[in-house]
């Protein structure tokens, strides 16, 4: 198993929202924000090389939107996921699989693209078979009003219409080495992929634990539909974590691309930050 991190581009949120109850006076203290009060955050995708399968995970925000919508996240470093891919040393036809975590706009943007004539939307992966859990899929098509802004049909439904997506109904194994386990608190039925990886457990984080900061319980972010549920499912998976030494592999911490955790007095908390090529 070879994995790559894959990062299409990097954009800004409001540092109130990612942290939710928590007031900036706190955060502020290891989060630096913008005198909008915007943090940097990374759309930081993975790429696992199983010998036979190229899996990526997540595709970005994508660039189907126009311009005015995106000015409201203020991307950076915008190179594109197909242009990352090929830093990598890949190719957008060697995809075969696309795991997306959830339908969110910043999460599924880059899984589909216009056609070349800009009407018609298209699948990036030509020869990827795309997956997202059941629940999910029923949420994004009939979101409720704290998620509809999130959702944009152009993103995903074409994939369900070319025959390209698949769903996930539970906990599953993905395929050797790969486990995908559902989480509901960000929103219903967002798949965390589990990756062994040189001996250890890798987890992708996407919006289950966004940033290494966090981890904390208290630090839910405001986006999330459930953040009771939240706070449970990361208590039971941090626990877990700690234990079995697992490491976390962040998709919008710009500043943080892996941690392992430890116990401390204040709770459990990130032990060392390290990037991917380090493990």
């Amino acid at each position: 198993m070879e994995l790559f991190s894959i990062t299409p581009e990097n954009f800004k949120m409001d540092g109130g929202a990612c942290f939710g109850v928590v007031p900036k006076s706190i955060w502020s203290k290891h989060v630096q924000s913008d005198e909008n009060n915007m943090v940097n955050l990374s759309s930081r995708c993975l790429l696992a090389d199983t010998g036979d399968r190229r899996i990526l995970i997540d595709t970005g925000l994508g660039n189907k939107q126009s311009e005015k919508y995106y000015s409201y996240f203020h991307p950076f470093d915008r190179i594109g996921l197909v242009k990352a891919i090929e830093d990598a040393g890949y190719t957008a036809d060697g995809i075969t699989d696309v795991i997306l975590t959830h339908l969110h706009f910043d999460h599924v943007g880059g899984a589909v693209k216009w056609d070349n004539d800009g009407s018609t939307p298209v699948a990036v992966f030509p020869n990827a078979t795309y997956y997202c859990s059941k629940a999910q899929w029923d949420t994004a098509n009939q979101p409720n009003p704290r998620e509809k802004a999130s959702y944009f049909p152009e993103n995903y439904k074409p994939l369900y219409e070319e025959g390209r997506l698949e769903f996930i109904h539970e906990n599953t194994s993905f395929c050797k080495g790969i486990d995908l386990e559902i989480k509901n608190g960000h929103t219903r039925g967002q798949i965390i992929p589990f990756i062994d990886y040189k001996g250890k457990k890798l987890v992708f984080m996407a919006d289950f634990i966004s940033t290494v900061f966090n981890i904390p319980l208290a630090y839910v972010p405001s986006y999330d539909v459930d953040p009771v549920k939240s706070m449970e499912e990361k208590e039971e998976f941090l626990k877990r974590a700690v234990k079995e030494n697992h490491i976390l592999f962040f998709e919008h911490d710009y500043d943080n691309e892996c941690c392992s955790l430890e116990n401390t007095p204040k709770g459990i908390r990130a032990k060392e930050t390290f990037l991917l090529k380090d493990i």
